[in-house]
């Protein structure tokens, strides 16, 4: 039998903000992918547009981002426990008026507080099966807090606790490349809506949910669905049922990690480079493809590599190593299994006491794993620790703030998505919750 440790050691254990301090200050071993990460991420607020530190600072930010306005300074100099007691109060006066969500990759120091923990998908639900709070704070970054918006009444206000927490992969493929795209597409293929013998049009879209409110209804208006990671082999079979090919956006790897599990040859997996003309591609490596995949890349999975495959089972004899299909397809191949979040989760939960795992995603779930399942051994793949840059961006210190103006009566960075781009961003959210995948079975399978 495996005794628990106690709570306040699991949540020290757990907690990537504390290790990243220890490490800054001397008083722990390991290593970062920068000193920045033990600042504030309210420090970042005011200075040039960015990701802020982590995986996605070396990213381009598009012009025009949304930015973070000043967090006043009783939140940004407030002790930890200070903002822990603030928080407890203000959910305790606001009750079922107010609902906390918190995606895995958040740090643990939020986690604690929400109501509801999952992957973006989970979370989404989650909001709409809450119709009477008046009010959703999603601790996660501005894609997810749209999809809320997107899937919950219109009288709920869906908050964002730092404006700055958006997504690079996400903003690798924005509306008016995709549309140059598409319009390229037509130029090879002909008409886009004109179905074949099959009763199959030329080319289906299909979005990966970490994209933008405008792209997903751009996928509403042409046809096209939305996918999740753990739902994306069921989506591709819909769209090929379809359509004789499909453009998959924003992230590469998933799209490639999935279709080539279900037997697509990487050879007519062509990469659309919105930069290049046709993609970078020639018209007969389009008029081949059956996966048109955009080049866009999650930073926080791109970190993973074979070598440090290798070197966890050199060091970890039975090892078992899963990864998130974010990562690159070599990286995938390597591993023993890849899967979503939920996916990891439960791999997890299911294993035999003893059991020893290499995780490649993002270090603030594998490190609470870690400490919420001590008679397992997990450990991150990548050993520099460097959190998503983004999902940092959100501080308890944000979440203080945001409830605090709620039971004030204040409604701060509330998110919302216009109809004209809610309404088929909606349909193309129902045709996924429509295509439902087969029950999922937690097992060491190869591939995506």
């Amino acid at each position: 039998m495996t005794i628990a440790p106690p709570a306040s050691d699991v949540r020290a254990a757990a907690s990537v903000d504390r290790s990243i301090r220890l490490i800054a200050k001397g008083a722990s071993g390991g290593e970062t992918c920068s000193p920045e990460l033990a600042k504030g991420p309210w420090e970042f607020d005011a200075g040039p547009s960015g990701y802020g530190p982590g995986s996605s600072m070396g990213d381009v930010i598009p012009t025009g981002s949304p930015r973070q306005g000043a967090l006043p300074e009783a939140y940004r100099t407030a002790s930890d426990a200070e903002l822990h007691d603030r928080i407890l109060a203000a959910k305790a006066t606001l009750g079922d008026r107010v609902v906390v969500l918190g995606h895995f990759y958040q740090r643990d120091e939020v986690i604690e507080h929400a109501d509801f923990t999952g992957d973006s998908f989970q979370l989404a639900n989650a909001a709409k099966g809450r119709p009477d709070a008046e009010a959703i704070v999603f601790c996660g970054v501005h894609f997810m807090a749209e999809t809320a918006d997107l899937l919950s009444r219109p009288e709920q206000a869906v908050i964002l606790p730092n404006l700055a927490a958006g997504c690079s992969m996400a903003d690798m493929a924005d509306e008016s490349s995709v549309e140059e795209c598409w319009e390229q597409l037509a130029e090879i293929y002909g008409d886009l809506a004109q179905p074949d013998a099959d009763g199959r049009v030329p080319v289906i879209p299909v979005t990966y949910m970490n994209s933008s409110a405008a792209l997903k209804g751009f996928v509403g208006r042409n046809g096209g669905i939305v996918c999740t990671s753990s739902n994306a082999k069921t989506v591709l079979e819909w769209a090929f049922g379809r359509g004789q090919r499909v453009l998959f956006f924003p992230d590469q790897h998933l799209g490639r990690n999935t279709a080539k599990a279900m037997g697509v040859p990487v050879e007519q997996m062509p990469m659309w480079n919105p930069r290049k003309p046709l993609g970078g591609s020639t018209a007969a490596e389009l008029e081949d493809a059956r996966v048109i995949l955009w080049h866009g890349f999650c930073s926080v999975h791109r970190r993973f590599t074979v070598d440090q495959i290798a070197k966890a089972r050199e060091e970890h004899p039975g090892v078992q190593v899963i990864v998130h299909p974010e990562c690159p397809m070599p990286v995938v191949d390597a591993a023993d299994a890849a899967g979503s979040t939920d996916f990891i989760v439960k791999a997890i939960q299911a294993a035999p006491a003893g059991s020893t795992f290499a995780i490649g995603t993002e270090i603030n779930l594998v490190q609470r794993l870690a400490a919420e399942y001590p008679q397992h051994t997990i450990f991150c793949l990548d050993p520099v620790v460097c959190p998503c840059s983004t999902m940092y961006r959100i501080h308890q210190g944000y979440l203080a703030w945001v409830l605090e103006e709620l039971v004030a009566g204040r409604v701060v960075n509330r998110i919302t998505v216009p109809d004209d781009v809610a309404d088929p961003a909606r349909l193309a959210l129902e045709r996924m919750l429509a295509a439902k995948p087969p029950a999922a079975v937690v097992a060491a399978t190869t591939g995506a």
